[in-house]
């Protein structure tokens, strides 16, 4: 499927799908929307729980979402063991296309945002002392996670306009049953319906303001 690099409105870029009229974030702001919808409204709630968190991400695609944790991690003294699913990882070209490494949030630490991308799949890798990485090649129905393990989950799946299996309560049980009791899963969707499954599956659920250019978000505890 092709890819093409854009800029969103706050300067940092996304990848655009034509074929689905689909962006891998929000056209208002890439980073804006994964430290809004990410870090502060699931990071942060939960580092106040445990400095040492397990993190599941669905929809590992540019590696924004797990640098700017690292960032938040390491200035607040958290550890961090971060599982990413991706079907279909980018290459190094469109990587350093993306150009994230030199945003003002990364540029510091351009050399670990590297490193997420150039390590192994399929193995846990010590990217930092504070920062452990683990990426899955795996489509999301196919994805086994161990039982009662992350304690917060970046839901980040292409919308359900374009991929509506990746929606289905079946994954949402998955998820549920892969996430700790007090865990808490985050998504800059808010569909009615999707709001609907969590709650069928066992989530206390909430809506909570979304990020520039989003009303809503969603936010549900085990």
């Amino acid at each position: 499927m092709k890819r093409e690099i854009v800029t969103t409105k706050d300067g940092s870029k996304t990848i655009h799908l034509p074929d689905w009229q689909e962006n891998y974030h929000s056209h208002h702001g890439a980073v804006q929307e994964a430290l809004h919808v990410f870090i502060q409204s699931g990071l942060v709630r939960q580092a106040l729980r445990n400095s040492s968190l397990s993190i599941l991400e669905v929809g590992f695609g540019t590696g924004l979402n797990a640098i700017l944790t690292y960032v938040h991690a390491l200035k607040n003294r958290l550890h961090i063991r971060y599982e990413g699913v991706e079907a279909y990882p980018l290459g190094l070209d469109e990587i350093n296309e993306l150009a994230y490494a030199d945003l003002k949030e990364v540029a510091q630490y351009s050399e670990v945002y590297h490193l997420l991308h150039s390590s192994v799949w399929e193995k846990q890798v010590s990217i930092t002392p504070e920062f452990e990485l683990l990426k899955r090649k795996v489509m999301l129905a196919e994805y086994t996670p161990e039982a009662g393990v992350f304690d917060l989950v970046y839901f980040d799946a292409f919308g359900p306009r374009v991929q509506p299996e990746l929606w289905e309560v079946s994954i949402f049980e998955m998820i549920y049953n892969a996430m700790r009791p007090g865990a808490i899963f985050v998504t800059y969707c808010a569909k009615g319906q999707v709001r609907r499954d969590l709650i069928t599956v066992g989530f206390h659920v909430e809506k909570i303001p979304g990020p520039p250019g989003k009303r809503e978000m969603l936010r549900a505890t085990k």
